[in-house]
């Protein structure tokens, strides 16, 4: 029985799908299980590999492989998502400390290398108190749903060609969908706590999270208009000759700023403003649940700034390899977004929102609404593509 498996760089995991399926389905005659790659085009000329399998047991040793090799990758990508968050913290508070003349942390292993391990230890080890009058099962939901979306959204980054976990051709839909649904996981929170400080906080981040994905829906929009696809990948095989970020410059500064607003960051950061709502929706939360908020959100910065790198700044292309390419584009974006928290005031609440709805809103549409008049006037007298105008 033949059965086509499309893989993609790095090779090894085809290696490792077969040794995994003389392991789990214990065929003695196992080199029956062979892999050949058959090189084929696709644009820009970049070979892929196709793996042809061929199994001596049934259907059910190749969906047992598949759960099990795809789980573990998905285990590892986690993995190494919740280090990037823990050094990220490290790397905030060391850059904050420098721009604003104090001491950082430097107690906790050589220079402070540990202190985001000695902060989940605590997180960790502490008790989990739940308010009196609170809906439980809800108030325990809430984390883990937001947690859980802010970390599927990894799954649709790619980090090199073909170096991701879900390739799909809808990939910006799905990322938006997942980025939407965040939200209710922060409604859930404030509502199932019974009190009122972290209800009001819940409310303004929602209304917050709502106003500004307005404009970042609109953006997704022109740069599916741009590129003709919406799959993730293929946006970055786009600008291959030239990065978006010339021909986009202003809607590349409205999803900056967007996507401050859309994390709760500073200047934005008014769902936990501690002066006035006691830090905001997630006040009840404490010990493993108020961590799970915690990486949710620094995941979803993380996440925004791969975003920026990967439809502005030509994703995985640049001086070295792919994954360092885009890993330096991430760092440069984060420390962006640092140097702002530590620099810029808090904005008003109304401020906040006129800026969402009166600047950026009518910003991105008429942006929209030019690009759409301008491919068809150039494909109709000129003749071409969007690409070759640029």
């Amino acid at each position: 029985m033949w059965v086509q498996v499309p893989s993609s760089p790095p090779y090894h995991f085809n290696y490792m799908f077969a040794y995994m399926h003389k392991i789990l389905t214990g065929s003695r005659n196992w080199m029956n299980t062979f892999i050949v790659f058959k090189q084929r085009q696709v644009p820009y000329t970049i070979p892929y590999g196709v793996v042809s399998v061929s199994y001596e047991r049934s259907m059910a040793g190749y969906i047992l492989c598949s759960v099990v090799l795809f789980g573990t990758l998905s285990i590892i990508h986690i993995i190494v998502v919740l280090i990037m968050i823990s050094m990220l913290t490290l790397a905030e508070r060391k850059i904050m400390g420098i721009v604003q003349r104090r001491m950082g942390p430097n107690v906790n292993g050589y220079s402070g290398l540990l202190q985001p391990f000695a902060d989940g230890a605590k997180l960790v080890v502490k008790e989990v108190t739940i308010p009196y009058k609170a809906d439980k099962r809800v108030f325990l939901f809430a984390p883990i749903m937001f947690l859980t979306f802010s970390l599927t959204m990894w799954a649709l980054i790619p980090f090199d060609f073909g170096f991701v976990l879900a390739n799909l051709n809808n990939g910006i839909l799905m990322l938006f969908l997942l980025s939407s649904l965040t939200v209710y996981g922060i409604i859930f929170s404030g509502w199932a706590s019974n009190s009122k400080y972290p209800f009001f906080g819940s409310l303004r981040s929602a209304a917050q999270m709502i106003s500004y994905e307005v404009a970042l829906g609109l953006i997704f929009v022109i740069i599916v208009t741009c590129t003709g696809s919406f799959n993730i990948s293929d946006i970055v095989e786009y600008q291959r000759d030239l990065w978006l970020i010339f021909p986009l410059l202003p809607i590349c500064l409205v999803f900056f700023v967007s996507a401050l607003a859309e994390t709760n960051r500073a200047p934005f950061d008014l769902p936990e403003s501690e002066s006035e709502l006691v830090a905001g929706y997630n006040v009840e939360y404490s010990s493993i649940i108020f961590a799970m908020f915690f990486l949710g959100e620094y995941s979803n910065l993380i996440i925004m700034a791969a975003l920026l790198s990967i439809f502005f700044l030509g994703g995985w292309f640049g001086v070295f390899i792919g994954v360092i390419n885009l890993s330096l584009k991430i760092g440069f974006i984060l420390f962006l977004f640092v140097i702002v928290r530590a620099t810029l005031p808090r904005y008003r609440y109304d401020q906040l929102m006129s800026i969402g709805w009166s600047l950026f809103l009518p910003l991105t549409l008429g942006y929209f609404v030019f690009i759409v008049f301008y491919l068809k006037i150039f494909t109709a007298f000129i003749g071409g593509s969007f690409n070759y105008l640029l």
